[in-house]
């Protein structure tokens, strides 16, 4: 047989760890489990890789400690950020970004992670940039391409301000469902979409 033309196999190179995807995955979910369950200040390796079912040493192979953990899967998450609505009008794209901001805080896990992180981040001024990067960077990202979609169809002015639109889009939902946990409503939702279409108008004009 000729040893050229038999195929290779590519080995690992000596003593390195291979790292599963979905060991991976299984230590990402116990993430937000853990934090949901007992808070960041209470959440440890150990448990993270219990409720994970994997060792410590699969933990420590990926991430050196729970910071650089817990930064790295909540950054990536808030980065992925929601979906860019093309409604075809600014009524129907904030209408539809309030509802899907609100369907994501009334999540069971996320009313739990999110105040205890913003709590956290009030004492980690790494926690605090972590979070203030992905979310800015994911919800600019959207409110550009409302407000750029709105000023295309004549709906918005140029120099609408993107950093004004930001704080109306997400602002009242965050404040009803995580500060006051009060349940808002379809109608409600309705009105606010009605506002902060108005409220985008006149930040302009103002």
């Amino acid at each position: 047989m000729d040893r050229t033309s038999a195929p290779r196999t590519r080995r690992a190179p000596a003593g390195a760890a291979v790292l599963r995807d979905d060991v991976t995955a299984a230590i990402r979910g116990a993430v937000f489990a853990e934090l949901a369950a007992v808070g960041y200040a209470r959440m440890s390796i150990e448990g993270i890789a219990r409720r994970a079912g994997v060792g410590k040493a699969a933990v420590y192979r990926r991430w050196r400690s729970k910071l650089p953990l817990v930064l790295d899967v909540v950054s990536a998450v808030a980065s992925a950020g929601l979906p860019t609505p093309d409604t075809g009008s600014l009524y129907g794209d904030v209408r539809m970004l309030l509802e899907i901001t609100s369907r994501a805080l009334r999540h069971p896990m996320a009313s739990q992670i999110v105040p205890d992180l913003l709590a956290e981040a009030a004492r980690s001024p790494e926690i605090a940039d972590a979070l203030r990067e992905a979310l800015r960077e994911s919800q600019d990202g959207i409110a550009r391409a409302v407000v750029a979609s709105a000023i295309g169809r004549g709906e918005l002015t140029e120099g609408t301000d993107v950093a004004i639109a930001v704080d109306l889009l997400a602002g009242p939902v965050y404040w009803r469902l995580a500060v006051f946990r009060s349940p808002i409503g379809r109608a409600e939702l309705d009105r606010l979409a009605a506002a902060t279409v108005a409220a985008l108008g006149a930040a302009h004009d103002a």
